[in-house]
């Protein structure tokens, strides 16, 4: 599967839910103040255009979508150094 235009709320959703964190909205200003230099990249909406890089470079997923992939309890298993 090949998503594109992940949003970054989804993303945090995700892992939110994963940690039992709440995930709130901020303003650009709590946001900047929140997250220090890297809230330049929480702000912005860049999206990986999934169906240029497959045409570019004749890519064809296999694996699960970016969702679907952080979404598995071996991310958030506390002790775990790596997974094979």
């Amino acid at each position: 599967m090949a998503e594109g235009g992940i949003a970054f709320r989804e993303i945090a959703s995700v892992i939110g839910r994963r940690l039992n964190l709440p995930v709130v909205s901020k303003t650009r200003e709590e946001a900047n103040e929140h997250f220090g230099w890297f809230a330049h990249f929480t702000a912005g909406d860049l999206p990986a255009p999934g169906e240029w890089t497959r045409k570019r470079l004749g890519w064809q997923p296999k694996q699960p979508g970016l969702l679907a992939d952080v979404d598995q309890p071996y991310y958030f298993a506390a002790g775990v150094e790596s997974v094979a």
